[in-house]
């Protein structure tokens, strides 16, 4: 498993769930739905949760919104995050509605007598508050003073968030930073976690759609991984919102912070391919992509390097004319044919996956 060592940071509670401590690196993503169509809202939170998700964040622009918690949160298993802007009101509805967690910019809620409101409830509930800051919406001062918005910049906005919270008397604090600049994203975390020891909800910003988005997030949530800054991620995209599931568990499995799912390596294909690789690839990732159980399965396109290059996948074919060679762990066991390949390959990931049978 990975050698990277985690900041330590703080232990906080939301629901069932902790984030920081010694707790497990936690998978986030938030809705897309209407939050006050709560049959789809809670639809697509189980999906989330099916996929992977251990904590869900949905918006709440209005009051119908803040209310609608309250039946949301009876129909799901995980922790629910509210996210809230300059109202006030709906973040103390939320609490009350049964929010695990609520997402607020202090700076942005209206002032001290009515953030003091949002604290009073919050305590009263024993919940933590998440102070997120966006490299995009520092305050007005603060970019004066800049110039232009740098990693110090974010910290003093973080600074001055934080000191808010403590002045009344609150520390169940979440901290996020984050930026669609992935070096500046990376260095305003880097000052942050160097000076702060309350959990990081780290990610993207704004990271697109398709490859480009899963590529910048990749890159701005590994450098940061890797020196053991982020307590909780979420790979953003505008994509289904599932996706950003997937995206953030296949992270975590490619820097060995967790073996989970099925982990499928591929060839690039060549002039030597006669199958189709990058299809049966494909329709192999899709069928297997809620599977938990950690598996190495190989889909290679020629027997001439595919098996020795794959040799230790627990399963794997590599391609002939028209036909496969179906192996274990670099272990030729049989022969199977094209149409058959992807049927094969699932059944036997299946058999090992539900009751660890590695025969045919």
């Amino acid at each position: 498993m990975s050698q990277i060592t985690r900041r330590p940071t703080r232990h906080v509670m939301i629901g069932n769930t902790g984030i920081g401590g010694d707790e497990p690196i936690r998978i986030q993503s938030m809705t897309n739905t209407r939050t006050t169509d709560v049959k789809s809202t809670i639809r697509q939170i189980r999906e989330l949760a099916e996929a992977g998700c251990e904590i869900v964040r949905v918006s709440v622009p209005d009051h119908p919104s803040a209310e609608a918690i309250k039946d949301i949160k009876k129909e799901i298993s995980i922790p629910l995050t509210a996210d809230i802007h300059y109202d006030y009101r709906l973040a103390v509805a939320c609490i009350k509605n049964g929010a695990d967690k609520i997402r607020i910019n202090p700076g942005n809620i209206g002032g001290q007598k009515k953030l003091r409101e949002v604290v009073k409830a919050a305590k009263e509930y024993s919940l933590p508050i998440r102070i997120g800051i966006n490299c995009g919406s520092l305050e007005n001062d603060i970019l004066e003073k800049y110039g232009e918005i740098t990693p110090e910049a974010v910290l003093e906005s973080v600074d001055r968030n934080v000191a808010v919270m403590n002045d009344l008397d609150f520390d169940d604090l979440v901290i996020s930073v984050k930026a669609s600049d992935v070096m500046l994203n990376y260095r305003s975390n880097l000052l942050v976690s160097r000076k702060y020891d309350y959990p990081l909800h780290i990610g993207i910003t704004e990271s697109g759609s398709g490859m480009e988005g899963i590529v910048r997030s990749t890159a701005g949530i590994s450098i940061l991984l890797k020196e053991g800054i982020g307590d909780t991620i979420r790979v953003s995209l505008s994509n289904d919102p599932a996706d950003e599931v997937y995206a953030a568990r296949e992270i975590l499995n490619s820097m060995d912070i967790i073996k989970a799912g099925v982990e499928i390596i591929s060839c690039p294909t060549c002039a030597r391919t006669e199958v189709d690789i990058i299809g049966i690839a494909s329709r192999v990732k899709e069928k297997t992509r809620d599977i938990k159980k950690h598996i190495k399965v190989a889909v290679m396109g020629c027997a001439v390097n595919g098996i020795g290059e794959s040799k230790d996948a627990d399963i794997g074919i590599a391609g002939g004319k028209k036909e496969f060679l179906l192996f274990k762990k670099g272990c030729i066991i049989g022969k199977i044919k094209e149409e058959a390949a992807v049927d094969t390959l699932i059944e036997e990931i299946k058999r090992i996956t539900q009751n660890g049978k590695k025969t045919l």
